[in-house]
């Protein structure tokens, strides 16, 4: 049986964020909860029963997805499990902060800007509190439940895709019509900074096994398919970085938001957003044979190689070459 899709507004760009409901081995459990708002509250209060839940799941934990985990640990008798590597975060959370803000440093950041976020981050806005009790979903989430657990970082360093006999709950990692933003993050098994590149190059391989499910995804609509998704996520980082092409020798990165955006920059935490992107597009530039390999493996190189020749600068026979609008227009429409 598909899993019961719950809807819940969030006053994030993003919109609407996707929750999912299962009984499972017997037992009601709950794909992540919605954003830290009132709201979300009332709505999980009255279209969940929160005296059979048994079991509360998380994709991730950024504030849409886990924003209602501490209210839940404190008003039901579920079991809060959480991804191994936010488990790790939350256990170290004051010196992550203070390595995060180091590495930030290290990474060209202003104190100015740095103070700037972190009264964001203080304010709960980014992490709401967490529950006092949890555990591990990697390693605890009970077998009788039926659930596999697939890591599939990119995105964040955390994510995870929750599949089950014929369907898959993929948090952020498959979005229609979505960019999903690479987020800047400490890598917590190795230290410095997470290689949010490395790390998604090996997840579609994975999302690519999901084609024979039916994808319930963490926001918008449901998804035509797996290879429609990667294609248009692929074309867009593609075209991103094709805009860096008169940035090659840059290494300020501000200096290109800046002109990139111009007036349009911005706010404190957006820039945050898109140095994150734009080290994720030059960590590509660096290493584009990692994506073309990945792309080859699961049958969807040829779909974009004429976005990934002109985005990486080399030279491909002229028959072959198809404008960029071109080509992206062709994939929105399979969309």
């Amino acid at each position: 049986m598909i899993p019961v899709q719950h809807t819940i507004n969030t006053p994030y760009v993003i919109g609407q964020v996707h929750c999912y409901t299962a009984e499972l081995g017997g037992e009601l459990v709950l794909f992540d909860t919605g954003p830290a708002t009132l709201e979300a509250q009332q709505y999980l209060q009255k279209n969940i029963d929160l005296r059979r839940l048994k079991h509360v799941v998380i994709t991730h934990c950024h504030i849409d997805h886990y924003g209602q985990a501490a209210w839940l640990g404190r008003n039901s008798d579920a079991v809060i499990y959480l991804p191994e590597k936010d488990c790790l975060k939350i256990n170290g959370h004051a010196g992550r902060m203070e390595q995060m803000f180091q590495l930030l440093i290290e990474l060209g950041f202003g104190r100015e800007y740095l103070s700037q976020l972190r009264k964001i981050f203080d304010s709960g806005a980014i992490f709401p509190p967490f529950p006092e009790d949890y555990l591990t979903t990697e390693t605890d989430l009970p077998d009788y439940l039926g659930i596999e657990v697939v890591g599939c970082p990119g995105h964040s360093q955390s994510d995870l895709v929750f599949t089950g006999d014929d369907w898959a709950i993929t948090g952020d990692t498959l979005l229609r019509g979505v960019f999903q933003s690479p987020v800047l993050d400490l890598d917590m098994e190795v230290g410095g900074r997470f290689n949010n590149y490395k790390a998604y190059c090996r997840t579609l391989q994975k999302l690519a096994s999901l084609r024979s499910r039916t994808v319930l995804p963490g926001h918008r609509q449901s998804i035509k398919s797996v290879d429609t998704t990667l294609l248009f996520y692929i074309s867009k980082m593609l075209s991103r970085a094709s805009q860096l092409h008169p940035y090659r020798g840059e290494e300020n990165l501000f200096l290109i938001i800046e002109n990139l955006f111009g007036e349009r920059a911005p706010d404190v935490f957006h820039i945050y957003l898109k140095f994150s992107e734009l080290l994720f597009l030059k960590d590509f530039l660096k290493e584009p044979g990692l994506l073309r390999d990945s792309l080859e493996t699961i049958g969807l190189f040829e779909e974009v190689s004429p976005l990934y020749y002109q985005a990486v600068g080399d030279e491909v026979i002229s028959s072959t070459m198809q404008s960029l609008s071109s080509r992206e227009k062709q994939i929105n429409d399979r969309i």
